[in-house]
């Protein structure tokens, strides 16, 4: 063994279960792990990590081997206990990391979900109509044509179109108004 003879002294003492032995262990070596196990983990998490290692001594002194210096022993503990504690930290970042990605990717699937069902009552508010309303009312919301442009198609007047297609907005608002916020949250979420 490579320690000195207090060392050897204190470890024999607190063998025979000295508090007065781990008190003084205590006093010697806290402030200097806890100054080592903070290159490694935060001032606080080395508090805890020394205070533990030096417990762990007294819980198992009667069969503690030390091969090296009381020192260094204590010195690799906290450091083995730093590691495992930034370990420890790691997976938790990734467990919450999954978690918070299969929560958005829940959230993403139900607004999209939610998305399709509205497109779908949408759809079927709009094959609802009179024929001659959807026709006029498509062909200007969906193909972009000009009231002129379906009124010659459709051999009618300018004002007729407009009236079908006004008469088709009222519709559809009243079919679709119990719709109206949740199609806006939804619009919104998929923009953003």
């Amino acid at each position: 063994m490579e320690y000195s003879n207090e060392d050897a002294y204190l470890l024999m003492a607190l063998r025979r279960g000295e508090m007065i032995a781990f008190d003084s262990i205590f006093k010697k070596y806290y402030p200097i792990l806890c100054a080592y196990g903070n290159r490694f983990v935060d001032y606080e998490e080395s508090k805890e990590i020394a205070g533990d290692a030096i417990l762990w001594l007294w819980e198992h002194r009667e069969t503690l081997q030390v091969e090296t210096s009381l020192g260094r022993y204590l010195l690799k503990s906290v450091y083995h206990r730093s590691l495992n504690c930034i370990k420890q930290k790691q997976l938790k970042n990734h467990a919450d990391t999954m978690y918070y990605e299969e929560m958005e990717k829940l959230i993403h699937d139900a607004e999209t979900y939610q998305f399709q069902e509205l497109l779908k009552r949408v759809k079927e508010a709009i094959d609802a109509l009179p024929a001659s309303y959807r026709e006029a009312f498509v062909m200007h919301r969906f193909t972009k044509k000009s009231y002129k442009e379906i009124a010659e198609s459709s051999g009618v007047s300018v004002k007729t179109i407009a009236y079908r297609i006004q008469q088709a907005t009222k519709l559809l608002r009243k079919d679709l108004a119990d719709l109206l916020i949740t199609m806006i949250v939804c619009v919104l979420s998929v923009v953003r």
